[in-house]
């Protein structure tokens, strides 16, 4: 099941009941059933979707259920969080940072880095448009999942392009909407990531792309997230993952056709299209996580604090956020990894 913003309220306001049954809840209930771990992911190309095929929490923690359950952007994922749905997700680094804001204030930590996002999210315009650089979009109308990273680096092109984002007409659609909205032909253009990017690519016109981005100074990133109660109480879950995900991370660099055949499985693509869809971000194991850039060490604090600080100030200057917090608000919410 995908999981939109839409249907996220259905399932928070079901959530009563679903407790009532023994669902949704990550502790046991005392009636000798087992805890549940309730996993938010996305359905793109990423080295969680490894971890999911090859059930290999489910294997490190046989006396948990493990519940994995598709959303279609961040912004779903910060709702459901809100409602207490959800105990670790994948999402991107904008919407973290809106999370850690107000009016969200989400009392969740970054626990890894899953990728450096690269050329797997991008700008693209129909090829019948007549538009041939961003500050051609002014008056048209473009797509883009709002409160997500894409969202983000659309805002950042248009800064960087000197196009007032009034000047254009901004749909908030999910991923498979935006498809369907550039197949009818109701949009000129689409900020979106892979599968459906590469649907809008094969008759469109790519003006930039994430890894461009953040060549220019606006990085844009995904993480695994987890409910700052949950992973106090829930060590051994916390530890598991993370001992999981690294491996996957791992095979990435070093078989990532097994990796790909993976993913091919879990998003219904061909093994070659996964491939090519994995070869677009930058993937590093916990080791390399601690480099200066990212988490850095214990002793010497690295510029991930400062980076999802500054992207909570852009959404600010963007009216995206009520404001930002201080800068010990960001630095508390990172949970480094073993290295």
């Amino acid at each position: 099941m995908s999981v939109s913003r839409r249907s996220v309220l259905s399932l928070l306001a079901a959530a009563p009941a679903l407790a009532a049954c023994g669902v949704g809840g990550s502790s046991s209930s005392g009636s000798g059933e087992r805890p549940e771990v309730r996993i938010a992911y996305q359905n793109f190309a990423d080295s969680t979707l490894l971890v999911k095929d090859r059930g290999a929490l489910e294997a490190a923690l046989p006396g948990h259920r493990v519940t994995w359950t598709s959303f279609d952007s961040g912004a779903s994922i910060n709702t459901a969080f809100l409602g207490g749905a959800i105990d670790l997700a994948v999402i991107g680094s904008s919407p973290a940072a809106a999370g850690l804001c107000p009016p969200l204030n989400i009392p969740y930590q970054v626990i890894e880095l899953l990728n450096v996002i690269g050329n797997s999210e991008a700008l693209v315009v129909r090829g019948a448009s007549g538009v041939t650089d961003v500050a051609g979009l002014t008056g048209r109308k473009v797509a883009v999942p709002f409160g997500s990273t894409a969202h983000y680096s659309l805002l950042a092109a248009f800064q960087r392009a000197g196009v007032d984002p009034a000047s254009v007409t901004l749909v908030d659609l999910e991923p498979q909407n935006v498809q369907a909205a550039w197949q009818r032909g109701d949009v000129d253009g689409a900020y979106v990531w892979t599968p459906v990017l590469g649907v809008l690519q094969q008759d469109g016109v790519t003006l930039v792309d994430s890894a461009e981005l953040a060549a220019a100074g606006k990085p844009t990133l995904t993480f695994t997230v987890a409910r700052t109660e949950f992973a106090e109480q829930h060590g051994d879950v916390v530890d598991a993952w993370l001992t999981a995900t690294d491996d996957a991370l791992k095979k990435v660099k070093t078989e990532p056709r097994v990796v790909a055949e993976a993913v091919a499985r879990q998003i219904g693509a061909g093994v070659d299209d996964a491939l090519s869809q994995l070869q677009q971000n930058i993937y590093l194991d916990h080791a390399e996580q601690r480099a200066p850039e990212y988490f850095g060490t214990p002793d010497a604090p690295g510029q991930l604090a400062d980076q999802l600080r500054a992207a909570a100030e852009f959404l600010h200057g963007q009216k995206k956020v009520d404001s930002v917090p201080d800068p010990s608000v960001f630095r508390a919410a990172l949970r480094m990894p073993r290295g």
